[in-house]
C-alpha cells in the first residue's frame, strides 16, 4: 500500500522555506516566476506539497488550481517525497512493446505500488518515463540511477527486494 500522509514542514518554521522565498523574490514575486518556484521547492524539499503549493500561489498571486495545474502537469514534478529507493520503468514505445505493462503489473502486485507511489515503508517509489533513451535494451529499467536492459519480471523483483 503507498502511503498517502505527507506534509512538509509549517513553512514559518522551516528554514529552507527561506531559500524558496528567495527565489522567489529574486524572480520578482510574479505569476510568470510560477515554474522556477516549483523547481525551487521542489530541489529544496524533495517534493511539493499542498502546503508548498499554497504557499507559491499565495506568494505570486496566481490562483491554487493553477499551481497545482503546473504542478500535476510536468511530470518532473512530485507531489509526495520519494522513498530511499528509485525504480523507474521505461514505458516507451520499445519497451512497452517488449513488457513494462507486465514489469508495472508485476511491482504493484508483490509492493502494492503503482506510478508515483511509495511503498508504506519509504524504501522504494516507482516512477514511469516516456522514453529513457535505451530502445535497444528493451524493456528497461532505472534502479536508483543504474539502467538494467531487457529487464524480466523475476529479475526485477529480486532486484527491489534486495534493496
Amino acid at each position: 500500500m503507498a502511503r498517502q500522509n505527507h506534509t512538509s514542514a509549517a513553512p514559518t518554521t522551516d528554514a529552507r522555506w527561506e531559500l524558496v522565498d528567495a527565489r522567489m523574490r529574486q524572480l520578482g514575486n510574479r505569476p510568470d516566476a510560477l515554474i522556477e518556484a516549483l523547481h525551487t521547492v521542489q530541489e529544496t524539499f524533495g517534493y511539493i506539497d499542498r502546503r508548498a503549493l499554497e504557499r507559491i500561489s499565495q506568494t505570486l498571486s496566481v490562483p491554487p488550481s493553477t499551481a497545482f495545474g503546473v504542478a500535476t502537469f510536468y511530470h518532473y514534478f512530485n507531489l509526495l517525497p520519494k522513498g530511499e529507493h528509485t525504480a523507474v520503468v521505461c514505458t516507451g514505445t520499445a519497451c512497452y512493446i517488449d513488457g513494462a505493462a507486465e514489469l508495472l503489473a508485476a511491482l504493484e502486485t508483490e509492493l502494492g505500488v503503482g506510478p508515483k507511489q511509495t511503498t508504506e515503508d519509504g524504501r522504494l517509489t516507482v516512477f514511469t518515463a516516456r522514453c529513457i533513451g535505451a530502445c535497444s535494451l528493451a524493456p528497461a529499467v532505472i534502479v536508483d540511477g543504474r539502467v538494467h536492459g531487457r529487464e524480466r519480471v523475476p529479475d526485477l523483483l529480486e532486484r527491489v527486494r534486495a534493496l
